[in-house]
């Protein structure tokens, strides 16, 4: 094992289990209420925190991760003789990024990289995982940045939600793409280019959705086979699993990673998103 430690934040949606096993430090980014942003609601139950957004009782907002926050966790791997490399939400969706070059610089961490993976939800997770595990390897920490950032940038992010209200309310899409979602029992699919999230297309019903985002796994994905493969949820189990076995069985996918979407995502991409991840390099 090397003594590079992965630090990233609680956006980043792995399952609690897989970050325990792992070099991981995940730093928090809270969730409030918008009508009152000194009440954390993080504690909830993830079900019962969509239930909440489905009946209207809570209109959560996020925040990012403070700079001292990444000063202390800096401050505390020096003490330990370890390096750490940052990998968090994307720069486009967070300033948390930015904290962490402000700690970096404010701190003279020279024992840390941070990078912008330009990844959100368990496209986060899978590259917290990857950097983890070769952490655990034994990997070199100049080795591990540089094919870990070539990883981030060639992860895509697939997904549908059932409700872009969500997305526009949070200033992640603007309102003339939110209005597409809502019509007809039309659903749209999204990506994200470049750190940012953008509508792709529209499709009719939730059996199309699964069958289009295959698609557009074949027509992206490279090696899929051998791939982990990355599937998050926000209340959707039963998509999800249908998303699980399409993928096994146009692609002969061996590994598969499903998880919930946690409440920092959760808060800007509602209830009943389902979100597929896979490197296209």
């Amino acid at each position: 094992m090397s003594n590079t430690v992965i630090i990233t934040d609680t956006s980043c949606d792995l399952p609690e289990e897989v970050v325990n096993k792992l070099p991981v430090i995940r730093l928090k980014m809270s969730v409030s209420l918008k009508d009152n942003p000194g009440d954390d609601i993080s504690y909830l139950d993830i079900k019962e925190f969509y239930d909440k957004m489905r009946r209207g009782e809570i209109i959560p907002v996020t925040s990012q991760v403070p700079v001292n926050v990444f000063m202390t966790c800096f401050e505390e791997l020096r003490k330990e003789g370890k390096k750490g490399i940052v990998l968090g939400l994307s720069s486009k969706l967070t300033g948390s990024y930015q904290a962490a070059l402000v700690a970096k610089e404010t701190t003279k961490a020279d024992h840390v990289k941070v990078l912008d993976t330009k990844c959100a939800s368990l496209g986060t997770g899978l590259v917290v995982y990857k950097a983890a595990q070769m952490a655990e390897e034994g990997r070199d920490f100049d080795e591990i940045s540089r094919e870990i950032e070539f990883y981030a940038h060639h992860m895509e992010h697939i997904f549908t939600v059932d409700d872009l209200e969500f997305l526009k309310r949070g200033g992640r899409i603007s309102g003339a793409q939110a209005f597409i979602g809502g019509l007809l029992n039309i659903k749209p699919i999204l990506h994200m280019v470049d750190g940012a999230i953008f509508p792709l297309e529209k499709v009719r019903g939730r059996k199309n959705v699964v069958k289009r985002m295959v698609e557009i796994a074949a027509e992206r994905g490279k090696n899929l086979e051998n791939q982990l493969i990355g599937i998050s949820h926000g209340d959707n189990e039963e998509l999800a699993l249908e998303l699980a076995d399409a993928m096994k069985r146009e692609f002969n996918v061996k590994q598969i990673m499903i998880s919930w979407i946690g409440p920092v995502i959760g808060s800007h991409s509602g209830p009943g998103t389902v979100a597929l991840f896979f490197q296209n390099a």
